[in-house]
Parts: C-alpha cells; sequence; structure tokens
C-alpha cells in the first residue's frame, strides 16, 4: 500500500511540475516577449520615418539662404534702401537742388529791340538765353521809356498757356505797342531811353533793369503797351 501511494505521489509531483512549465510557456508567448530577431526586426521597422528629415530641413534653409544671396546679387532692390529712379536721366542740367529752374533776368541773357514796319508803330524786344542752364521767362518784361514813372500794362490777350522756358542760346519775344496810331493816346513824348526788367515767378521784380540801346527816337503815350513774353516773333506782334 505504501508503495502504491508513493507512485501516484510522484506521478502528481511529476503531472504537476509539467503542467507548471507548459503554462509558464504558454504566459510567455502570450506576453508577447520578442526575441532577438524579432527585437532586430522591430528596431529596423519602428526607426521614425522622420529622421531623415532634419538634414533635408537644413538643406532647405540652405538653399533659401543661397537664393536670397543671389536674388540681392541680381540687382533686385533693397526694400530699406532708396534706389534711384533714373528721375535724374530727364533732368533738365539747369536746374537748381529744389528741381525747378533758375529765372530768365539782366544776368544770364540779353535783351534786343527793333523797329517793325507792322505793324504800325510796334517795335520787337527779343530776349536771348547766354546762360549755360535754362531759365524761366516769366509773364512779360517791364518796360520804362525814358524817366516814365511806372511801367506799361500788360496785353492781357497774349497771355501764354505755359511759362515760356529759354534753352542756352534761345529767344523769346514781346511786342510792344509804342503809341496809337490814330492819335487818340495822351501825354506822348520821345525818348531814346529804355530800360527793361524781369519778373519772377511771384510777380515781383528779378533782378536788375537793363538798358537797352535804341537806335532812335521813340515816340510814346498813354496807350504804351507790352505782350507777355511769346515763343514765336509773329505771335508777339499780332497784338
Amino acid at each position: 500500500m505504501r508503495t502504491i501511494r508513493f507512485s501516484r505521489t510522484a506521478r502528481t509531483s511529476v503531472l504537476g511540475s509539467a503542467a507548471l512549465i507548459a503554462a509558464l510557456s504558454l504566459t510567455a508567448c502570450q506576453s508577447g516577449s520578442p526575441s532577438a530577431a524579432d527585437t532586430s526586426t522591430a528596431t529596423e521597422s519602428q526607426k521614425p520615418s522622420g529622421t531623415s528629415a532634419a538634414p533635408a530641413a537644413a538643406t532647405d534653409e540652405k538653399a533659401a539662404e543661397g537664393s536670397g544671396a543671389s536674388g540681392s546679387s541680381s540687382g533686385k532692390p533693397d526694400a530699406k534702401q532708396p534706389q534711384d529712379s533714373g528721375s535724374n536721366s530727364g533732368k533738365d542740367s539747369g536746374r537748381d537742388d529744389s528741381g525747378k529752374l533758375p529765372t530768365c533776368t539782366d544776368t544770364n541773357t540779353k535783351l534786343t529791340v527793333t523797329s517793325v514796319k507792322r505793324p504800325v508803330n510796334h517795335m520787337l524786344l527779343t530776349v536771348t538765353n547766354t546762360g549755360s542752364k535754362s531759365c524761366y521767362a516769366y509773364s512779360y518784361p517791364f518796360l520804362r521809356f525814358g524817366e516814365a514813372q511806372s511801367v506799361p500794362p500788360a496785353v492781357e490777350d497774349s497771355r501764354p498757356q505755359s511759362v515760356v522756358v529759354l534753352t542756352p542760346g534761345q529767344s523769346a519775344y514781346a511786342g510792344i505797342l509804342t503809341s496809337s496810331a490814330d492819335g487818340s493816346g495822351e501825354g506822348g513824348y520821345s525818348t531814346q531811353d529804355l530800360t527793361v526788367g524781369f519778373q519772377g515767378a511771384d510777380g515781383r521784380p528779378a533782378g536788375a533793369m537793363a538798358d537797352v540801346p535804341l537806335s532812335t527816337e521813340v515816340f510814346v503815350d498813354s496807350t504804351l503797351a507790352v505782350t507777355y513774353w511769346q515763343t514765336d516773333m509773329d505771335d508777339a506782334l499780332m497784338y
């Protein structure tokens, strides 16, 4: 009876050990513990897909920096730096720092006056730019015949559409009505003295009055008048 009981106990122990080993093996399989081969495979397959993105980004940044450098060296203007718009290429060489042309005066012009046959009792005043810069001939000339205390009025119908600009060597003209053809003028007198002055943009005298020689005495009366400066002599003598 003892032998039989021992055998059952041993069998039970052996069977229990086998069951325990099988249970442990099953537990190990179910827990998903990777083998060495599985671990190697997982390590390769689970590498972050963006591992190579950092060098690519750096490459892109360098490329962006390179394109910016090539853009600045290709002549593209920097928004922070003022650029030459090229306006000076069309700028008149006679303009001053403010961009305006100087006024025609006795210092940069020459004045001459001549008598004409038609219309009667008229003279032609010519101004020529003798300077190296263009100048504005504003409005009309101030005239003083002899000892006159005032300058004659302008013929308003002769006012041009814009200010006359004289380039170096160019001339402008003003017609002078010395006296009435029908004798209706008053206070007439004869003189061989004439001084001419220029106007500025504000209508005030610009420069000094210049002496303009007359070849003969001229008779003037209360109808004395002068036209605005004209670019054509025919326009100056039509009033």
